[in-house]
């Protein structure tokens, strides 16, 4: 199944930054969204979203509370998660992985990247 992407940011340049390394490595299918609450939004009224690429620090609803949303609810419990973030100590990376993301990017990062940690998910769902 080709990914569908939900990539959340609340930069509208990193949104732009992911997107693009993701048309670069040939995927074509995603959707924005600024912070948590609005990805929860997007996630309930598409349900062709099947792969979120999530930022950690944002407004209204931060992306660690938005991957304990996601990993709460049946219909989306195992969907695949990435976390992009400049968040790089080892705390951090570890209260992320109990929050159960499926990978973790430290910005910044190239495209490169991008694809091997996709694939890495991709190929354990």
């Amino acid at each position: 199944m080709e990914p569908n992407f939900l990539v959340v940011d609340d930069s509208v340049t990193m949104r732009r930054i992911v997107t693009n390394s993701l048309k670069t490595l040939g995927y074509n299918k995603f959707a924005e969204a600024a912070d948590g609450k609005e990805a929860l939004e997007k996630l309930n009224a598409d349900d062709s979203i099947n792969f979120v690429i999530t930022d950690w620090n944002m407004p209204v609803m931060t992306g660690l509370e938005l991957t304990k949303a996601i990993r709460g609810n049946p219909k989306t419990e195992n969907m695949p998660i990435l976390m992009v973030t400049t968040r790089g100590v080892k705390e951090d990376i570890i209260q992320a992985l109990q929050a159960r993301v499926s990978n973790y990017v430290v910005k910044p990062f190239t495209p490169q990247i991008l694809k091997e940690k996709i694939e890495a998910i991709l190929a354990s769902t």
